[in-house]
């Protein structure tokens, strides 16, 4: 499984405790939308007035420091001893999930023991939702190591996940169904099959992260379950989910499902999830079936331009860039061409760039293509001696003026060095001016002895 999966396997399965910054943007684009687990960091003090205030902050203090004995005592403390303070009903979670973080079997339980005052005490707490998550997330823990109770409280939590209950249970319930798939996989999964065969809204986002701990197994069974939330479930969003996970699960079969659900539906977001799931495949047939969506004649030019993208962009091997270099000229919508032109760009294969570059010389060409060349070739790193070249070579003063700017946006000296020649010799002065503008940009002493010689021969 590709590493940015990994990670976020570790936010989806349990959520992303609250105080953990989020996941970067360009994961996030691709991968569903996590969603909160438990609290991990204890707010700021807020009640100066309070008689705890000065003993919340130094156990706040105690568990920041990763002092989990002294913050459980501590914790404990408000809660024994100031009962009324505003502070003590989540002081009870606080003392629990110190407890938790230190991690020792008795710790565990008393940790339950603490999270069950809260419940009964103070069921009115800020932390009473986190309060469920955490007992969800210990009981599996102390059921990983043989915890007997403890395993059948995970058991009925994540048979609850049946039934439509209110949302902000959703953690904890997620947390019991990961647990579960821990221990027991083949016990976990008809659970998860009743969760994934609901329809009601509530479950929706139940039904979305059930998708996930589906897809951890890996294997055709879960495959199987994930085709059909694809192919049934009412939610858009849990269907392009079903989707995406699907690509994370390695092997043949999964390949065969997502070919059914590209040739089956014409819903264009699903689509587009199984385009980028296959493209996570390695291997021929992923590739084939994406090259194969190119040229079908019922296929829309929506979903070919992003089957090219997910060939040059997400494949990225030396059969699929081939590929693209040969259907280019069967192409006949200018999208489409561009984004072949964009995906060659991705390649630091030598053979692509000269690719580029032939396309923007190519005199049978729209001068759009060849600037649209002329600039994915200078992005994707073509040699600045082969765009001065080009410069020279060039006819045409709008593929000139793209070459200038491909120039402008290379930080190597010898583009500085035609920008500063075509400054002081180019015939045509509007070019001249392009090269001028841009150089204007860059510090660089030639640059401002340049400018100092025009100004001073009022040479425009």
């Amino acid at each position: 499984m590709p590493t940015f999966v990994m990670v976020m396997s570790l936010f989806l399965v349990m959520g992303a405790p609250r105080g953990i910054g989020s996941m970067p943007n360009a994961a996030a684009a691709v991968a569903p939308t996590p969603a909160h687990s438990f609290a991990i960091q204890p707010p700021a003090a807020m009640f100066p007035g309070d008689s705890a205030d000065s003993l919340y902050r130094v156990a706040r203090k105690a568990l920041n420091d990763g002092d989990y004995r002294r913050a459980a005592t501590l914790f404990r403390q408000i809660a024994e001893d100031y009962p009324s303070s505003r502070y003590a009903g989540d002081a009870l979670y606080w003392q629990a999930f110190s407890l938790y973080r230190r991690g020792g079997y008795g710790d565990l339980h008393s940790a339950l023991d603490a999270l069950d005052a809260q419940r009964s005490k103070y069921p009115s707490a800020a932390t009473h939702g986190d309060a469920a998550a955490l007992a969800a997330r210990i009981n599996g823990e102390l059921a990983r190591r043989g915890d007997s109770n403890a395993a059948t409280r995970v058991v009925q939590v994540a048979d609850s996940a049946t039934n439509c209950r209110p949302r902000e249970d959703d953690d904890m319930r997620v947390a019991a169904l990961n647990a579960l798939m821990q221990m027991d996989a083949q016990e976990a999964l008809p659970v998860l099959r009743k969760v994934l065969a609901r329809r009601d809204a509530c479950s929706e986002a139940l039904r979305k992260k059930a998708v996930f701990i589906v897809a951890q197994k890996e294997d055709s069974e879960s495959a199987d379950i994930l085709l059909n939330v694809a192919r049934n479930d009412p939610s858009n969003d849990v269907r392009e989910s079903a989707v995406f996970w699907l690509g994370q699960v390695s092997g043949e079969r999964s390949v065969s499902l997502l070919d059914s659900i590209l040739t089956s539906t014409k819903d264009e977001n699903l689509q587009d999830k199984a385009i980028f799931a296959l493209s996570q495949h390695g291997g021929d047939r992923a590739g084939k079936i994406l090259r194969d969506l190119i040229v079908q004649p019922n296929t829309s030019d929506d979903v070919k331009s992003r089957a090219i993208f997910a060939l040059g962009h997400y494949r990225g091997e030396a059969s699929d860039f081939a590929y693209l270099r040969d259907i280019y000229p069967k192409l006949t919508k200018p999208e489409l061409q561009e984004q072949v032109i964009q995906s060659m760009a991705q390649s630091d294969d030598p053979a692509n760039r000269r690719w580029l570059l032939g396309i923007a010389e190519d005199a049978h060409e729209d001068v759009e293509i060849r600037k649209k060349a002329l600039f994915w070739a200078g992005q994707g790193g073509v040699a600045i001696a082969d765009l001065s070249s080009m410069y020279d070579r060039l006819p045409d003063e709008a593929l000139k003026e793209q070459v200038i700017f491909a120039l402008s946006q290379r930080g190597e000296r010898e583009a500085t060095d035609k920008l500063i020649d075509i400054a002081r010799h180019d015939r045509n002065i509007e070019l001249r001016k392009k090269a001028i503008f841009w150089l204007g940009q860059r510090d660089d002493p030639r640059v401002r002895k340049l400018l100092e010689d025009l100004i001073a021969n009022d040479s425009i």
